[in-house]
């Protein structure tokens, strides 16, 4: 799944309207700097570790072991040098908004305390900064950020557009990435473990019948298929079996190697299933869609407002 490196709004523009701000090595410049422009300057604090709670809406769930441990070797060297970002719950912890992976290293390092920013948020507004601040470090890997994405949608009644304005993503990159809650969930470990890629994902994702999928999944965990051999085997396993009827057809006609090329690179770039008929002359194209979402997705690929 690609990455945009810069997400529309951004981080910032949702967490207030200057920068995030960091601890005590710049604090005074840039105090400075918003002294002289009239901007407001956020107030860095320390807190203690033991009083900050992940945020509910956490998207990221999976944390590696190892770069925790880098990163915490980085901070008993240099210290923290961006503060994280946390509400007041009211109850006298703090819930992490942005800046938990941060706060799981210092704790590593042995550390009391982490400089913070405290802001106020509504619970929207939270799951919004927790979800921009890990794709903007690609934090997720992709069902997190699917599941994100859902959790976001169902909680704030945000459409696939909405949303994607708000993360600054393309609309088609969302509609992808919701797709992947279609996959089984054997496959959604697969692909979560990095067993799979997001490519096999979407080969997977254009078989229609659920057997023929499953057993696509089987080939591709067992035999090593690339992304390109399971979009061919996904390609083969949508064109139905001859009746008796068309057999005789099927027979005397034989598609082209670049009719069949063509087809694949059809599937390839619009997730779903995809026939020609046909010649090198003339012929039709069949594109088939499974709800109102996906046509919205397709109508988006091929130019739609």
């Amino acid at each position: 799944m690609s990455r945009k490196t810069g997400l529309g709004r951004g981080l910032d523009s949702l967490l207030s309207e200057n920068a995030e701000g960091f601890s005590d090595a710049y604090a005074e410049d840039r105090q400075d700097m918003f002294a002289a422009t009239g901007q407001r300057q956020d107030t860095v604090v320390k807190l203690a570790l033991d009083k900050l709670v992940a945020s509910p809406g956490q998207p990221r769930k999976n944390f590696d072991e190892a770069e925790l441990r880098d990163l915490a070797d980085s901070i008993c060297e240099h210290g923290v040098i961006q503060p994280i970002i946390a509400a007041d719950s009211g109850d006298g912890t703090y819930i992490i908004i942005a800046g938990e992976r941060r706060t799981r290293a210092a704790r590593i390092a042995g550390l009391d305390e982490i400089p913070a920013i405290i802001r106020e948020y509504t619970d929207q507004k939270r799951l919004e900064v927790s979800l921009i601040e890990n794709i903007q470090r690609s934090d997720l890997n992709p069902m997190e950020e699917a599941a994100a994405y859902k959790n976001l949608m169902d909680f704030s009644g945000l459409s696939q557009e909405e949303l994607a304005a708000r993360v600054g993503k393309n609309r088609s990159t969302v509609a992808n990435s919701l797709r992947l809650l279609r996959l089984s969930a054997d496959m959604q470990k697969s692909l979560e473990s990095g067993g799979i890629s997001p490519g096999h994902a979407k080969a997977l994702l254009s078989v229609t019948d659920q057997s023929l999928r499953e057993k696509l999944f089987k080939e591709i965990t067992g035999k090593g298929y690339s992304v390109r051999e399971a979009e061919k085997r996904a390609a083969a396993l949508n064109v139905p079996p001859p009746t008796e009827e068309t057999a005789g057809e099927h027979q005397a006609a034989r598609r082209s190697p670049e009719i069949i090329d063509m087809e694949e690179k059809f599937i390839e770039k619009l997730g779903t299933k995809v026939n020609i008929e046909g010649g090198m002359e003339k012929g039709r194209i069949y594109i088939e869609y499974y709800s109102m979402e996906d046509l919205d997705r397709l109508y988006g690929i091929f130019g739609g407002p």
